[in-house]
């Protein structure tokens, strides 16, 4: 079984996010989501809509996804892929180059035209 692992907030659920789990999974047989948690999202000076546990549950409802694991600071990810067994990191490709020295990386673009960020400040207007 093909392993595979991404990373994300995941606030405001949305197309862009539902596209990106997709193209997660097509890459393997097993979808993880790692999910910041609310006390890790307070660290990056990011404020959520919903709580993790939300958040987490609705991740859990979505076809793609096998697993939801939290991630709770930076420097876990090494370690996700090797207790997980991962075969496969995935990431937005803002991040790209930051993790290549992982067995298989695969940066993914952005969903155009769409973002939690658009969503949060629209809902502000």
């Amino acid at each position: 079984m093909k392993k595979v692992i991404t990373y994300g907030t995941f606030d405001l659920l949305h197309h862009g996010h539902v596209n990106l789990l997709k193209r997660a999974r097509d890459l393997g047989d097993h979808l993880t989501v790692a999910l910041s948690t609310d006390e890790f999202n307070a660290l990056k000076g990011k404020k959520c809509f919903h709580s993790f546990a939300e958040r987490a549950h609705v991740l859990a409802a979505i076809r793609y996804v096998d697993e939801v694991i939290p991630e709770e600071n930076w420097e876990q990810k090494l370690s996700d892929v090797q207790n997980n067994r991962i075969d496969v990191f995935v990431i937005g490709d803002d991040w790209a180059g930051q993790f290549d020295f992982l067995k298989e990386v695969w940066y993914l673009p952005r969903t155009p035209g769409i973002s939690t960020t658009q969503i949060k400040a629209g809902l502000k207007g």
